[in-house]
C-alpha cells in the first residue's frame, strides 16, 4: 500500500485509512441498529494487518459507540501501529471547560492515554468564531502541552472563504475536507484542498464515495463511459482513483461496512499512485461527473446527523429513494419503497417542520424544502 508523507509533521501514513462512522451493525432487541462489535473489531485489525496506518473515529458516530469499539480494537498492540484520530464534539460546547471534559470522556471511551490528531468537528465559519471566544485554541496549545493529543486538526463543512480563514488563524497539523469527483467544487473543495496544501497542511479526505453512492451499479449511461476505457476498472475505484490522483492528498477515509468492502479498498489501494490518471483517463471523469450532476437531486451523503427526526421522518432515505429514482429513471421501481415510508408514517408528509434537522446537516441541505420536493416527486405520477 502507497505511504504518503503527511505535509509538515514529516512522518508517513497510508494512502488509505479506515473510517468507522459506517461500521457493520446488527439489529437489537428493540429492533434498533448496533455496532457488531466482534465483526468491526475483525475488520479493523485486518485493515491494519494489511497495511492500513490511520484509524478514524469521532464521537457520536454510530450513536456514541464508535469510539468504544475502536478502543478495543486497539488493544492487543494494535494501537501502536496506528494514528488514531477522534473529534470535539463542539456543538455540544457551551463553556471552556467542556472541552477538556469531552476530551477526557473520550480518552476513556478509547482506552488510550492521548490520541495522535483530535479534531475540531464540522466547523463551518460561524461555528469557529464562536469556538474561538471559548478559547479552543488555548484548549488545544494546552492539550498538546499535556501530551492528550499530539496533533491539532479540523474537519470542515462550511464555506470555502471561511474555510481558508480557519487555515489562517492557526497552525493546525492537518484539516479534513469532503471531496469527491462530485463534490469538487463544494465546501472547500479542490480549491481549499491546494490553499491548505500551500500552507503545508496536510490533507486527509472524507466521504471519497460520497456515502457509498459512487461505490454502486451505475446507470447504463455512466456504465456505457466507463467502458470506453482500455483498463476496466469498478465504480468505486474510479472514484478512489480520481481522489488518490491528487499529491496533496495524505490520506483517503473509506467507511466500509463489511469485510468484502474492506478487502477490495484494500486491494485498490494497494495500487494507489498520485498524478497517474492520463488525459483520455480524466475526460471520462469529466463525463461522469456532468451526467450525475444533472440527475442527483439531493446532496445527501447518508451520514445520519440529522436523525433521529422528532416525528419520525426517515430523512436519508427519503433522499435515497428521491436521488436514486432521478438518476436511473426509474421512479416506479423506488416507489414501492417509499409507499413502504407512507405506510410506516416515515414519509415527508409527517414532517412537522421543526427545523431541529437542518442545523445538524453538514451539508448544509435545506431539508425541510427537499423533503417536500421528494413528497411532490414521488406524488406526481
Amino acid at each position: 500500500m502507497e505511504k504518503r508523507i503527511f505535509g509538515k509533521l514529516g512522518f508517513s501514513c497510508s494512502a488509505f485509512g479506515i473510517g468507522c462512522m459506517r461500521l457493520p451493525e446488527v439489529k437489537g432487541a428493540m429492533g434498533d441498529a448496533h455496532v457488531d462489535e466482534a465483526e468491526a473489531v475483525r475488520m479493523i485489525r485486518h485493515a491494519i494487518d494489511h497495511g492500513v496506518e490511520y484509524v478514524d473515529t469521532a464521537y457520536p458516530y454510530h450513536n456514541k459507540e464508535s469510539e468504544l469499539v475502536v478502543g478495543k480494537a486497539l488493544k492487543d498492540g494494535y494501537r501502536e501501529r496506528v494514528r488514531l484520530a477522534t473529534k470535539l464534539p463542539v456543538w455540544l460546547t457551551h463553556k471552556p471547560e467542556d472541552f477538556d471534559r469531552y476530551l477526557d470522556l473520550q480518552l476513556k471511551r478509547l482506552g488510550v492515554d492521548h490520541v495522535d490528531f483530535y479534531l475540531l468537528h464540522a466547523i463551518d465559519g460561524p461555528t469557529f468564531d464562536r469556538l474561538k471566544k471559548l478559547r479552543v485554541l488555548d484548549f488545544l496549545d494546552r492539550a498538546v502541552a499535556q501530551g492528550k493529543i499530539r496533533y491539532p486538526a479540523f474537519s470542515f463543512h462550511g464555506e470555502r472563504r471561511d474555510f481558508k480563514k480557519v487555515i489562517d488563524a492557526y497552525d493546525w497539523s492537518m484539516c479534513q475536507i469532503q471531496l469527491n469527483l462530485l463534490d469538487e467544487d463544494f465546501q472547500a473543495g479542490i480549491e481549499g484542498m491546494l490553499y491548505a496544501a500551500e500552507k503545508d497542511v496536510p490533507v486527509v479526505v472524507m466521504e471519497p464515495l460520497r456515502g457509498g453512492e459512487l461505490a454502486q451499479a451505475p446507470p447504463p449511461e455512466v456504465q456505457a463511459i466507463w467502458d470506453r476505457s482500455r483498463v476496466k476498472r469498478s465504480p468505486a475505484e474510479w472514484a478512489f482513483r480520481w481522489l488518490y490522483n491528487f499529491p496533496q492528498v495524505a490520506t483517503i477515509l473509506s467507511g466500509v461496512s463489511t469485510m468484502e468492502q474492506l478487502e477490495d479498498n484494500l486491494r485498490i489501494f494497494g495500487e494507489a499512485k498520485a498524478e497517474s490518471m492520463s488525459r483520455e483517463e480524466l475526460d471520462l471523469v469529466r463525463e461522469v461527473k456532468e451526467f450525475y450532476h444533472r440527475k442527483i437531486r439531493v446532496g445527501c451523503t447518508g451520514c445520519n446527523y440529522c436523525m433521529p427526526c422528532p416525528a419520525d421522518v426517515s430523512i436519508p432515505d427519503v433522499f435515497r429513494l428521491y436521488n436514486k429514482a432521478s438518476i436511473y429513471d426509474a421512479i416506479q421501481e423506488y416507489e414501492k419503497d417509499y409507499e413502504k415510508l407512507v405506510t410506516e408514517k416515515r414519509d415527508p408528509s409527517c414532517c412537522v417542520r421543526c427545523g431541529r434537522c437542518e442545523p445538524l446537516c453538514p451539508q448544509g441541505i435545506p431539508i425541510m424544502e427537499k423533503l417536500e420536493e421528494a413528497q411532490g416527486y414521488f406524488r406526481k405520477k
